[in-house]
């Protein structure tokens, strides 16, 4: 599979190919390191790297509606962390002010409705807001999205740009679990470690570009003038 990177054209791995380097590297067959074993060290490190690093793929947004007299709102499947939640009423986008559940319980105990203000988690399936929406409201869900699998039939983000990082993790992951030598796990984790770092830090200066190009103000941060 070809993709394109920053106008550079590179192959993709397959995933059939991940597992046989994983394999390769280790020096172990699929006897041992059958074809689940590896698929949940890859998990692992997919869950690592999305805990470690807010990176652009894994923003979404959904949309959904505030129904006259529902409290609740459902969450997108895929969904982990709400980043921000807006209330779309005509041209108006207005965001709500995150609160707790007994702010909002309290809130609700009047029994006004209106336009809403306020959310909270309430559990894993829905959102609270307060007050209860008056009428029908369109509402936009951002949010972090649980990290999509490498598999057999699913590319990803890093399998496709961080092949490099996905790998030494899952070679770290590996040779924990095999009890392999400590040199290696050693030098695979600090290499993932690295590159985990790395990824952080690209994303943050593509935010900033991004910031710049669409005009966002900078804080200028006082220095002392030189001798």
């Amino acid at each position: 599979m070809w993709c394109s990177n920053g106008g550079n054209i590179i192959m993709a791995i397959t995933y059939s190919n991940f597992l046989t380097q994983v394999r390769n590297y280790t020096e172990v067959d699929s006897n041992v390191l059958t074809d689940a074993i590896i698929q949940g060290f890859i998990r692992s490190v997919e869950l690592d790297v999305a805990g470690k690093v807010d990176y652009d793929d894994l923003r979404k947004y959904s949309t959904s509606t505030f129904t006259a007299t529902n409290r609740f709102v459902s969450l997108p499947s895929d969904l982990t962390i709400i980043r921000s939640v807006q209330v779309i009423n005509g041209s108006v986008r207005t965001f709500l002010e995150k609160r707790d559940t007994s702010f909002i319980s309290e809130y609700n105990s009047s029994a006004d409705t209106g336009l809403p203000k306020y959310y909270a988690n309430w559990d894993d399936f829905n959102f609270i807001v307060a007050p209860i929406p008056d009428s029908n409201y369109t509402v936009q869900i951002n949010y972090i999205q649980d990290p999509p699998q490498f598999t057999s039939s699913n590319e990803t983000f890093l399998s496709k740009y961080q092949e490099s990082m996905l790998l030494h993790g899952t070679l770290a992951e590996a040779y924990r679990f095999l009890k392999g030598p400590m040199d290696l796990y050693n030098l695979y984790q600090k290499k993932y470690d690295e590159e985990v770092q790395n990824f952080a830090l690209q994303q943050m200066g593509r935010r900033r570009r991004a910031e710049y190009d669409d005009g966002v103000p900078r804080i200028k941060v006082p220095s002392p003038s030189p001798n």
